[in-house]
């Protein structure tokens, strides 16, 4: 994989539990499903076999997808960061030309929350935010037009 992963160690911790769980829980249970429909006759109307088959395939499929991504991490712990300027894993402050703020985390691709306002650090705000330091002010381009900020505050959790 060519592309950067950049990702904190709880992405990190994330990704591999989904493995995890896919690898010891899910898939032979799935296994266990298609082989019970299988002795069961004529596999070409089983429903339990067609869907169980499919379902490895998506299973097998979201494995390689999810290995691929640990592979590649770039694992970025935000607690061992500091300083003023906007990077990878910072929680940003901003506020707008009403005086309201909002409160984002830059966070890698894998992890983004939205309701947590955790943001890819591709997201449009977040490259606009980022190696910007306390006071600056940015222009984030929305569909609905350009919006100015001023970045209020910088913190690493």
């Amino acid at each position: 994989m060519s592309q950067l992963n950049y990702i904190t160690p709880a992405g990190l911790q994330a990704l591999k539990k989904e493995l995890e769980y896919l690898m010891r829980e899910d898939r032979p249970q799935v296994v266990k499903t298609v082989a019970w429909a299988a002795s069961n006759g004529d596999r070409s109307e089983n429903a339990d076999y067609i869907y169980g088959k499919k379902r490895l395939r998506e299973i097998d499929r979201r494995m390689g997808w999810l290995t691929k991504r640990i592979e590649a991490a770039e694992v970025v712990d935000p607690s061992s960061l500091s300083g003023d300027n906007v990077v990878f894993g910072a929680t940003v402050t901003i506020e707008n030309e009403d005086g309201e703020q909002s409160t984002y985390q830059i966070v890698g691709e894998d992890e983004i929350e939205t309701k947590e306002k955790k943001i890819s650090w591709k997201s449009p705000i977040a490259r606009a935010l980022l190696n910007k330091k306390v006071g600056d002010e940015v222009t984030i381009e929305r569909p609905k037009g350009d919006s100015w900020f001023e970045i209020i505050k910088v913190e690493f959790k």
